[in-house]
């Protein structure tokens, strides 16, 4: 991706969380040049990569496959330093964009509308033998305190203010209900790791090439200089 695609993506971002009045935490509007001068007493973001991300997948076409997101707070893991054993991020969807199907062999997690359009989630079960999808096996679905069984591959809608329960290997696909508008998503997991838990039905990449063709606007969360003694 261009720099100054990630840079306009994060803007619009940005625009759309004021709309809907979420407040962000300081550290989510350092610049660069901030980061620089920035010591060990931000360890705990580099470290478990908090911050702006922006990704295409791979794919070239961000407007159709993509997404841009904040991890907001996450613990670590691997690493015994950091005791959190949750995770908080903001996602920004639009109208006519997939978040491709996955799943996650061991983080369990609730997706929220916190605002904008109406969020379509289709889900399956995987098969736990070859990572496939169970196209025979309904789906439980876990939304804001109601249980009820669909058939595999429904699509759950959630409105604003409601949110559905993701276990693991629950596959499942998000896009924005046409015509509704973007939506500002939230997700309340246990701990994230980006690395070694997600698994894409179709093989995709994580983390894009970035072309630089103009400074950056803020720092993505795996381009933190390294802390300033």
């Amino acid at each position: 991706m261009k720099r100054s695609e990630i840079n306009q993506r994060i803007r619009e971002m940005e625009a759309l969380i004021q709309r809907e009045g979420f407040k962000l935490p300081p550290f989510l509007s350092f610049t660069p040049e901030e980061w620089k001068s920035k010591g060990h007493e931000y360890d705990e973001i580099r470290d478990n990569m908090l911050g702006w991300d922006v990704t295409d997948y791979g794919a070239g076409n961000w407007e159709k496959l993509g997404n841009t997101l904040i991890t907001i707070r996450n613990g670590n893991v691997k690493n015994p330093k950091y005791t959190k054993t949750y995770a908080e991020k903001l996602c920004r969807l639009i109208e006519g964009q997939v978040s491709p199907m996955h799943f996650h062999w061991n983080k369990m997690e609730d997706l929220i509308n916190r605002g904008g359009g109406n969020l379509l989630v289709k889900l399956y079960h995987a098969n736990r033998e070859d990572n496939s999808l169970d196209l025979e096996r309904p789906v439980e679905v876990f939304s804001d305190g109601r249980e009820y069984v669909v058939p595999a591959g429904s699509t759950v809608v959630l409105k604003p203010g409601e949110s559905v329960t993701m276990y693991p290997y629950y596959y499942h696909e998000i896009v924005v209900e046409p015509g509704t508008g973007e939506v500002l998503l939230g997700e309340v997991s246990m701990c994230n790791d980006d690395n070694t838990d997600n698994y894409f039905l179709e093989e995709l990449g994580r983390f894009p090439a970035v072309e630089e063709d103009e400074p950056a606007y803020r720092l993505l969360c795996n381009e933190y200089p390294a802390a300033r003694d």
